[in-house]
């Protein structure tokens, strides 16, 4: 008998995980598009260093076409396009080795042979979700009741916060 997947073993009890539906809609879409994955979008920060993470995000890859000239019929890396901010650009364009190392560890094989950067605004702000206000008055007492009993510190400040998140949005 084949061993089972983690993902068919959700599927056969009636549960998926959200993450799994959402990449698989769009990683097809990314790959067709751009030729990247949720993963390397994923996984950048880790990738690009805390020197470039902030500033930089990987747009797109684009893999040679098969049946070009010199074409062996083998992998051929691809040229992965990287949007940076400003003069982080310049800084970037010297760390490219070191870069490229990581990128082709990260995907286990050469998969890229060269980095072309593209200067244009990379705002990650809007990726972050914003603090949400700290409730006063009603909705402060009524969080503060239905966190009553809650021992464990860590569980009840993360309810703490789920629940002004919650009672913040809603408008009565």
């Amino acid at each position: 008998m084949a061993p089972i997947e983690k993902s068919q073993r959700f599927r056969r009890r009636g549960e998926l995980q959200i993450s799994e539906i959402a990449n698989g809609i769009i990683d097809p879409v990314l790959s067709r598009r751009a030729g990247i994955s949720t993963a390397l979008l994923g996984s950048w920060d880790e990738i690009a260093g805390e020197n470039f993470a902030e500033c930089s995000r990987p747009e797109k890859i684009a893999w040679p076409r098969r049946g070009d000239p010199g074409d062996e019929g083998g992998h051929r890396p691809g040229v992965l396009t990287i949007a940076c901010e400003g003069a982080r650009a310049l800084f970037l364009s010297h760390a490219q080795g070191e870069l490229i190392a990581r990128i082709n560890g990260f995907f286990g094989y050469p998969a890229i042979s060269q980095i072309r950067i593209v200067q244009k605004p990379v705002s990650t702000a809007s990726l972050r979700p914003s603090r949400p206000r700290k409730l006063e008055g009603e909705k402060a007492k009524r969080l503060a009741a239905m966190m009553d009993g809650i021992e464990d510190e860590k569980l009840r400040l993360a309810i703490e916060r789920l629940g002004t998140g919650v009672l913040s949005r809603r408008k009565r």
